[in-house]
């Protein structure tokens, strides 16, 4: 299982995620207290914005504990709003490509869990993106191609039901694919503006989530394992929960993923081999 963190809030440096608390995202990246590996050792990632739309973002496929890059960057940038991520690979082998977070336009995206059965329902899932979603693909994990779909179901105009909609329609797929389904689900994901987590489990293993107050400006962060050892200061999000984090504060919702069996291929559309 991967870890990860991500903020909103007044500007700060990424180091007070990512390198200078006791229990940093660099700290779990060899020593994880809350996944089933403590290692998380195939590469990393920051996603970060600033002055554009865009977000800015640097990966590589070391150990995040021995790039000096890194901890020279997180040092330097200061931010609003960002996402970092350490990687324990599941699906995708271990190269710059398949290290979150992965970016679309102004949209930027990071997961920790897995799709089971993901290469039996690869190539259907690949079929329900349109050709930009398709050739915007440039990696090989299962994580991608989900924020593909989302895209593709409407992530930029209705961001939690586009990503309800992905996690009901690979949840639906695998189910018909292979008669079992399991979706291990936490990410966040944000336009620049807001940011946005999900944590959820077609089982009762949802990875975990945890919020925190940081600043005194109405700023949080969102982990994947508290980064401090203040038990009081950190809030576990309950399984099936989407976090908004805006110019408003935090709001937490209810996720249940889409029961809509309308985006379930035709059959003539399932590659005969993966039947």
């Amino acid at each position: 299982m991967c870890r990860w963190a991500a903020y909103r809030g007044e500007a700060i440096y990424l180091e007070e995620l990512v390198t200078s608390p006791a229990h940093s995202l660099i700290e779990q990246s060899h020593c994880a207290t809350r996944a089933k590996t403590a290692t998380n050792a195939d590469g990393f990632g920051i996603a970060w914005y600033g002055d554009r739309p865009e977000p800015g973002r640097f990966r590589d496929v070391l150990p995040a504990w021995s790039d000096c890059n890194l901890k020279s960057l997180a040092s330097q940038i200061r931010s609003p709003l960002f996402l970092a991520h350490v990687r324990a690979a599941t699906h995708g082998t271990t190269r710059r490509d398949n290290c979150h977070p992965f970016v679309n336009g102004n949209w930027s995206f990071m997961h920790n869990g897995q799709i089971d059965h993901f290469d039996r329902i690869r190539r259907p899932m690949e079929t329900m993106l349109d050709d930009d979603h398709f050739h915007a693909r440039v990696g090989t994990t299962d994580s991608e191609l989900l924020f593909l779909l989302a895209l593709q179901f409407g992530l930029k105009e209705r961001p939690i039901a586009a990503m309800s909609e992905a996690v009901g329609f690979v949840e639906r797929m695998s189910m018909h694919m292979t008669g079992e389904a399991r979706v291990r689900f936490t990410a966040a994901f944000s336009d620049g503006r807001t940011l946005y987590a999900v944590r959820y489990s077609t089982d009762a293993f949802a990875p975990t989530l945890y919020a925190a107050p940081m600043g005194d400006k109405g700023g949080y962060c969102l982990v994947s394992e508290p980064l401090t050892d203040e038990t009081d200061k950190w809030v576990e999000i309950p399984a099936s929960s989407a976090v908004i984090l805006s110019e408003k504060g935090l709001d937490a919702v209810e996720f249940r993923p889409s029961a809509d069996d309308a985006r379930l291929p035709e059959p003539a559309r399932v590659p005969a081999m993966a039947l």
